[in-house]
Protein backbone atom coordinates (compact mmCIF):
# COMPACT_ATOMS: atom_id res chain seq x y z
CA UNK A 1 0.00 0.00 0.00
CA UNK A 2 1.34 3.44 -0.92
CA UNK A 3 2.25 5.94 1.78
CA UNK A 4 -0.63 8.33 2.36
CA UNK A 5 1.45 11.17 3.82
CA UNK A 6 3.57 13.89 2.28
CA UNK A 7 6.14 16.29 3.62
CA UNK A 8 4.73 19.78 4.24
CA UNK A 9 6.69 22.98 4.76
CA UNK A 10 4.97 26.29 5.52
CA UNK A 11 7.42 29.19 5.36
CA UNK A 12 7.35 32.97 5.23
CA UNK A 13 10.25 35.41 4.92
CA UNK A 14 10.24 35.72 8.73
CA UNK A 15 9.99 32.10 9.83
CA UNK A 16 9.39 28.44 9.15
CA UNK A 17 5.90 27.95 10.60
CA UNK A 18 5.53 24.22 10.03
CA UNK A 19 7.64 21.30 8.90
CA UNK A 20 6.23 17.81 9.16
CA UNK A 21 4.10 15.10 7.62
CA UNK A 22 0.51 15.67 6.55
CA UNK A 23 -2.23 13.66 4.88
CA UNK A 24 -4.38 16.42 3.37
CA UNK A 25 -4.06 20.09 2.49
CA UNK A 26 -6.66 22.62 1.37
CA UNK A 27 -5.41 25.91 -0.05
CA UNK A 28 -7.26 28.93 -1.40
CA UNK A 29 -5.59 29.98 -4.65
CA UNK A 30 -6.28 32.57 -7.31
CA UNK A 31 -7.98 29.87 -9.41
CA UNK A 32 -10.09 28.44 -6.58
CA UNK A 33 -9.80 26.16 -3.60
CA UNK A 34 -7.54 23.12 -4.03
CA UNK A 35 -7.52 19.91 -2.03
CA UNK A 36 -4.29 17.94 -2.19
CA UNK A 37 -3.49 14.38 -1.10
CA UNK A 38 -0.22 12.43 -1.19
CA UNK A 39 1.22 11.70 -4.66
CA UNK A 40 -0.57 14.68 -6.23
CA UNK A 41 0.69 15.68 -9.66
CA UNK A 42 3.34 18.42 -9.57
CA UNK A 43 1.96 21.94 -9.80
CA UNK A 44 2.54 25.54 -8.83
CA UNK A 45 -0.30 27.83 -7.74
CA UNK A 46 -0.57 31.41 -6.53
CA UNK A 47 -2.17 31.75 -3.09
CA UNK A 48 -5.23 34.00 -2.96
CA UNK A 49 -5.07 37.34 -1.16
CA UNK A 50 -7.09 36.99 2.04
CA UNK A 51 -6.90 33.20 1.90
CA UNK A 52 -5.92 30.42 4.23
CA UNK A 53 -4.32 27.00 4.18
CA UNK A 54 -5.81 24.12 6.19
CA UNK A 55 -3.94 20.91 6.80
CA UNK A 56 -4.46 17.54 8.41
CA UNK A 57 -1.32 16.27 10.12
CA UNK A 58 -0.33 12.60 9.95
CA UNK A 59 -1.67 12.29 13.52
CA UNK A 60 -5.13 13.41 12.34
CA UNK A 61 -4.95 16.81 14.01
CA UNK A 62 -6.24 19.68 11.86
CA UNK A 63 -4.84 23.19 11.89
CA UNK A 64 -4.83 26.21 9.63
CA UNK A 65 -2.71 29.19 8.71
CA UNK A 66 -3.85 32.64 7.67
CA UNK A 67 -1.84 33.31 4.51
CA UNK A 68 -1.40 36.61 2.72
CA UNK A 69 -0.09 35.96 -0.78
CA UNK A 70 2.66 33.71 -1.99
CA UNK A 71 2.81 30.38 -3.77
CA UNK A 72 2.03 26.71 -3.31
CA UNK A 73 4.55 24.28 -4.79
CA UNK A 74 3.55 20.62 -5.12
CA UNK A 75 5.87 17.77 -6.09
CA UNK A 76 5.07 14.08 -5.95
CA UNK A 77 6.60 13.80 -2.46
CA UNK A 78 6.19 17.20 -0.81
CA UNK A 79 4.30 20.48 -0.66
CA UNK A 80 5.79 23.85 0.16
CA UNK A 81 3.69 26.88 1.05
CA UNK A 82 5.81 29.96 0.34
CA UNK A 83 3.77 32.72 1.97
CA UNK A 84 4.44 36.44 1.88
CA UNK A 85 3.20 36.34 5.47
CA UNK A 86 1.46 33.65 7.50
CA UNK A 87 0.08 33.12 10.98
CA UNK A 88 -1.01 30.04 12.96
CA UNK A 89 -4.73 29.94 13.72
CA UNK A 90 -3.92 29.59 17.43
CA UNK A 91 -2.37 33.08 17.40
CA UNK A 92 -5.44 34.85 15.99
CA UNK A 93 -7.87 37.02 17.98
CA UNK A 94 -10.95 36.38 15.84
CA UNK A 95 -13.10 39.04 17.54
CA UNK A 96 -10.53 41.74 16.76
CA UNK A 97 -10.22 40.52 13.17
CA UNK A 98 -14.02 40.57 12.67
CA UNK A 99 -14.05 44.16 13.91
CA UNK A 100 -11.37 45.10 11.37
CA UNK A 101 -13.40 43.37 8.63
CA UNK A 102 -16.46 45.46 9.46
CA UNK A 103 -14.58 48.76 9.43
CA UNK A 104 -11.85 48.35 6.78
CA UNK A 105 -12.27 49.23 3.12
CA UNK A 106 -13.02 46.02 1.16
CA UNK A 107 -9.96 45.03 -0.84
CA UNK A 108 -7.53 47.00 1.32
CA UNK A 109 -4.49 45.30 2.84
CA UNK A 110 -6.03 45.47 6.34
CA UNK A 111 -9.29 43.97 5.06
CA UNK A 112 -7.57 41.11 3.23
CA UNK A 113 -5.37 40.30 6.23
CA UNK A 114 -8.38 40.22 8.57
CA UNK A 115 -10.34 38.13 6.06
CA UNK A 116 -7.48 35.65 5.88
CA UNK A 117 -7.33 35.33 9.65
CA UNK A 118 -11.09 34.88 10.06
CA UNK A 119 -11.11 32.24 7.29
CA UNK A 120 -8.32 30.31 9.03
CA UNK A 121 -10.23 30.28 12.33
CA UNK A 122 -13.47 29.23 10.62
CA UNK A 123 -11.64 26.46 8.72
CA UNK A 124 -10.93 24.57 11.94
CA UNK A 125 -13.97 25.58 13.98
Amino acid sequence: MADKTFRLEVVSPDAELYSGDATFLVAQTTVGELGILASHAPMLAELAPGGCVKMTEASGKQTAFAVQGGFLSVTGESITVLAESAQFVSEIDVAAEREILSSAEPGSAAYLQAKSRVRAVEAVS
